[in-house]
């Protein structure tokens, strides 16, 4: 009985641990925040230097309508 309960049991494991559905769940997960992470550091660095470009055509905009 127990030698059946526990061939029982190993079978189900083994085919959860087969199943793929989670893992690409997962790795879409871990690239996803990734992605963010790397947008976030370059936003970081060179957030100053994009505003102040932006500055720029602002100022010339306003230059050029006045």
């Amino acid at each position: 009985m127990v030698d059946r309960v526990t061939a029982i049991l190993m079978r189900c494991f083994l085919q959860l641990r087969d199943r793929q559905e989670g893992q690409a769940a997962v790795e879409y997960s871990v690239l996803l925040a990734l992605i963010i992470a790397v947008c976030i550091l370059v936003i970081g660095l060179l957030g100053g230097q994009v505003q102040a470009m932006f500055q720029k055509v602002v100022d010339g905009l306003t230059a050029a309508l006045s």
